[in-house]
C-alpha cells in the first residue's frame, strides 16, 4: 500500500535540516498543482512554509534535481522529437538594456536554415520562452510586443509549427508549461524568498527543460545592475544551473558576464527592438559594441555546443558572420511575419519612436565616466514608463534611455551622457534625478571589468 505523505511532514522534514526524499519533493509539487477551492490539498500557508524551509535549508544536488524535475512536468512540456533538430536556448538572469536574445534568436535560426550543414550534424531550433520586465529588469515580451500584431501567446502546436518554418520562435509561458512554478513564484515574491539560488535555479530551469532542449546556454550577470548581490553568490547561482541542467541530460554552460551599465545604446522596449534591427541592417551604432560582442560570445557557445563550429571562439566569429551577410535579419523576418508581426516598421524603424517627453543630461565636467550604479539606471529606466513595479502593470512602449558614453569613456564638459524617453512628460523628473545622483566623472581613469568575467562548466 501506497504511503500517504502529508505537506506538514515535508515542512517538519526540511526545517530540520533532513534530506527530502524524491516521494516526499514530487508529493508536495503535485498538491501544489492538483488543489483546488474546494479541495486544499495544500495551503499557501504551507508553501511559504517549505519556501522559507529551503531558503534556510538549501537543498542537496540531487534534491533540487528532483524539485526542478518535478515542477518541469507539473504541465504541458514541449516535445521537439518530431522536429529532428538540435534544440537550444539561452537564458539571462536579467539586466538594463540586456536585448540579446532579439537577435540570439535569428542567429541560430539562420545557421539552422544554412545550407549545406556540417557534415552529419543536425539543424538547429530555438524555442525561446521568455519573460516580461519586472522590478529593475527588461523582459523579452514586453519588447517583442510593441511590435504590432506580435503574438507572444503561441500554443505548443503553433509552437512547433513556427519552428519547423522558421527555426526559432520566441513566446511567453503558458498557463499549461510549469503551473508550479507561477504558484511558487507568487508566494516567493510576499516571503522573502526571493533571493535563494536553489529557488531561483528550479523556477528558471524547469521552464527552460520544460522546451526539450538539447544543450542550453546560461547568461548570469554579475556587478551592479546583477540581480545576486555579489559576485559569490551570482557564481553559486551559475553553478547550481549548470549542474541541475547537467543532471536532467542538457548540456549546460554558464557565463558570468558584467552588468556594470546598460547593454548597448538604448534600454527600453521599442527603442532595444530598432537597435537590434540597425545591427542586423549593418548600421552598427558604436555604442552598441558590447552589445555585439556579448551576442556573438553566446551564440558562439550555443553553436559549439550544437556542433556547427569547432571551438566557442570560432562560433563567435560564424556567429558575427550571419549577422553582417544580412542572414540573421532574413530569419528575423521571418520569424517576426510567421508570429503576426507587422515587419513595415523594420524600414525606418527610428520614425516609430514617439516619446512625448524627452530631456538629455550632460556633463557637468570634464573627466571620465568612471562608475555608475546600474540598478539604478534600471529602476529610473523602469520610472520613465519601460518596466513595471509589479506583475501586471501596463507598461510604456517608448519610455527609456539612449546612453551616450561608456565606462571609461573620456567625457568633456557639456557633452551629452544620457537621454531620457517618456510617453508622459511629468515622469522625466525622478529618473533624470536617479541618473544625475549615480553617474559618476572623476579625473582618473578607474579600471573596468571585463565582459565577460568567468565560464562556468561541469
Amino acid at each position: 500500500m501506497t504511503q500517504t505523505i502529508h505537506p506538514i511532514d515535508v515542512i517538519i522534514h526540511k526545517r530540520d535540516g533532513l534530506t527530502l526524499t524524491d516521494a516526499e519533493i514530487e508529493a508536495f509539487i503535485r498538491a501544489i498543482v492538483d488543489r483546488t477551492p474546494d479541495n486544499q490539498l495544500v495551503t499557501d500557508a504551507q508553501i511559504a512554509a517549505f519556501l522559507m524551509a529551503v531558503f534556510q535549508r538549501g537543498l542537496s544536488p540531487h534534491e533540487l534535481a528532483t524539485l526542478t524535475s518535478a515542477m518541469r512536468y507539473s504541465g504541458e512540456t514541449f516535445d521537439a522529437t518530431s522536429l529532428h533538430t538540435f534544440t537550444i536556448d539561452k537564458h539571462s538572469t536579467g539586466g538594463v538594456g540586456d536585448k540579446t536574445s532579439l537577435l540570439i534568436a535569428p542567429i541560430l535560426a539562420a545557421a539552422g536554415l544554412a545550407s549545406p550543414t556540417p557534415a552529419g550534424v543536425p539543424g538547429i531550433c530555438v524555442p525561446m520562452i521568455s519573460g516580461r520586465s519586472l522590478g529593475h529588469t527588461g523582459g523579452t515580451l514586453d519588447k517583442l510586443e510593441t511590435i504590432p500584431g506580435f503574438n507572444t501567446q503561441l500554443s505548443l502546436t503553433q509552437l512547433a509549427d513556427t519552428l519547423k518554418k522558421c527555426g526559432a520562435a520566441l513566446i511567453g509561458q503558458t498557463p499549461r508549461i510549469v503551473p508550479a512554478d507561477r504558484i511558487l513564484y507568487a508566494l516567493r515574491d510576499h516571503t522573502g524568498t526571493v533571493e535563494s539560488a536553489f529557488l531561483i535555479t528550479a523556477s528558471i530551469m524547469s521552464k527552460k527543460l520544460a522546451e526539450s532542449l538539447n544543450a542550453l546556454v546560461l547568461d548570469v550577470k554579475v556587478g551592479s545592475g546583477a540581480f545576486m548581490p555579489t559576485y559569490e553568490s551570482s557564481k553559486f547561482l551559475a553553478k547550481l544551473m549548470v549542474q541541475t541542467g547537467e543532471a536532467s541530460g542538457t548540456r549546460t554552460v554558464a557565463l558570468l558576464t558584467s552588468m556594470d551599465e546598460p547593454l548597448g545604446r538604448f534600454s527600453g522596449n521599442w527603442i532595444e527592438v530598432w537597435e537590434c534591427i540597425d545591427i542586423m541592417k549593418q548600421d552598427r551604432h558604436p555604442m552598441s559594441a558590447d552589445l555585439i560582442e556579448l551576442t556573438n560570445i553566446l551564440a558562439g557557445w550555443m553553436l559549439y555546443l550544437a556542433d556547427h563550429a569547432i571551438t566557442p571562439e570560432d562560433g563567435a566569429v560564424l556567429s558575427d558572420e550571419y549577422l553582417r551577410s544580412g542572414e540573421a535579419y532574413s530569419a528575423w523576418l521571418k520569424i517576426v511575419a510567421a508570429q503576426g508581426g507587422d515587419t513595415s516598421l523594420f524600414e525606418d524603424p527610428a520614425t516609430h519612436h514617439k516619446p512625448t517627453g524627452t530631456r538629455t543630461i550632460t556633463a557637468p565636467q570634464d573627466g571620465y565616466l568612471t562608475s555608475m550604479d546600474c540598478k539604478q539606471v534600471g529602476w529610473a529606466v523602469q520610472r520613465l514608463g519601460a518596466g513595471r513595479a509589479k506583475p501586471g502593470d501596463p507598461v510604456s512602449a517608448h519610455a527609456g534611455i539612449e546612453m551616450h558614453a561608456k565606462l571609461g569613456d573620456r567625457i568633456t564638459e557639456g557633452q551629452p551622457l544620457v537621454t531620457l524617453f517618456a510617453e508622459d512628460p511629468t515622469l522625466l523628473n525622478e529618473p533624470e534625478h536617479m541618473l544625475r545622483e549615480t553617474l559618476k566623472i572623476t579625473p582618473m581613469l578607474a579600471p573596468k571589468q571585463p565582459l565577460i568575467r568567468e565560464v562556468v562548466t561541469m
